[in-house]
C-alpha cells in the first residue's frame, strides 16, 4: 500500500490526476450510493458514509453531486445499484494485487479485468491465494506540515488507538485497527490535526521491483485504475523513490 501510495503522490505531484477527476468523481458517486444503501443517508449514524463524504469534499465534488448520489443509494431517488467484488491477480514480477471493483455487472467488470491483466502481463490468481498477504487495517493520514515533532505526535497517536506508522510518505500514515479507526480519527483532530481515513488491505511482505518490470506493473496499474467499475487497488509492490521518477517519466 505505502508503494502504491508513493504512486498516487507522484502523479499528483506531476499533475497527472487532474485529468482524471470525472473518473475520480465516477468512483466516489458509487461509494457514497453503496455506503447509503448499505447504512442509510445519515452520516451522522453511517460511518462509512461520513468517510466517503470526507472524500468527495477532498475531491472538491459539489454538493448537489453529493446530495443526490446518496439518495440514489437510499432508495429516495432512482439509481442503479452497484454490488462489491474483490479480484485477487498478480501482476509482472511477481507483484500481488488485490482489485476492489462496484459495478452494477460482474460478469462484465470480471471479463474487463481479465483482459487487461492479460494484455499487460498479468493474470487472475485463484481465490486466497493473494488474499493471505493482505491485512485490514485502517489507514489515517496527516500532513507533515502539520506535525512540528514527530515523536511527541506518535506517542499522542499511540495513546489514541495506532498500531503503526509509515513516517516515509506525505501525509503521515497511521495505521489502526478496522474497529478503531472512527475513535483514533476524532481524538487526533480534537488535538488540532486535519485527518482523512480510509479502510485499505496491506501487505505483510513486498516483492522488490526494479528496472523494466517497474514500468510494466505501474503501466498494468494505470490501466487497471482507468476502468470505472475499479475502485481500488492494493499492492505490495516495493519500487525506490529514483525507479518510480524514471517510471513517471517513462510513462508520461
Amino acid at each position: 500500500m505505502s508503494g502504491h501510495n508513493k504512486w498516487s503522490n507522484i502523479q499528483h505531484r506531476k499533475g497527472a490526476q487532474d485529468a482524471k477527476r470525472s473518473k475520480v468523481f465516477t468512483k466516489v458517486i458509487r461509494e457514497l450510493m453503496v455506503a447509503a444503501r448499505e447504512g442509510g443517508s445519515d452520516p451522522d449514524t453511517n460511518a462509512k458514509l461520513k468517510t466517503v463524504i470526507e472524500r468527495a469534499k477532498a475531491a472538491n465534488m459539489p454538493k448537489d453531486t453529493m446530495e443526490k448520489a446518496i439518495k440514489k443509494g437510499a432508495g429516495e431517488l432512482e439509481g442503479v445499484i452497484y454490488e462489491e467484488a474483490m479480484y485477487e491477480a498478480y501482476a509482472p514480477a511477481g507483484v500481488a494485487l488485490m482489485i476492489r471493483v462496484l459495478t452494477d455487472n460482474k460478469n462484465r467488470t470480471a471479463q474487463e479485468v481479465k483482459h487487461t491483466l492479460s494484455k499487460y502481463g498479468g493474470s487472475l490468481a485463484s481465490p486466497g491465494s493473494v488474499a493471505f498477504n493482505f491485512e485490514r487495517k485502517g489507514l489515517i493520514t496527516v500532513p507533515i506540515s502539520e506535525i512540528s515533532d514527530i515523536e511527541e505526535f506518535e506517542m499522542l497517536a499511540i495513546d489514541a488507538g495506532a498500531e503503526d506508522f509509515n513516517e516515509d510518505t506525505d501525509p503521515f500514515e497511521i495505521i489502526v485497527s478496522p474497529e478503531t479507526v472512527s475513535d483514533v480519527k476524532s481524538n487526533l483532530e480534537d488535538a488540532g490535526y486535519s485527518t482523512s481515513a480510509v479502510l485499505a488491505y496491506l501487505p505483510k511482505s513486498t516483492s522488490v521491483v526494479t528496472g523494466p518490470d517497474v514500468v510494466k506493473v505501474l503501466k498494468l496499474v494505470n490501466y487497471l485504475e482507468d476502468n470505472d467499475d475499479v475502485q481500488e487497488i492494493f499492492a505490495n509492490f516495493d519500487i525506490s523513490d529514483e525507479e518510480m521518477e524514471k517510471a513517471m517519466d517513462e510513462l508520461g
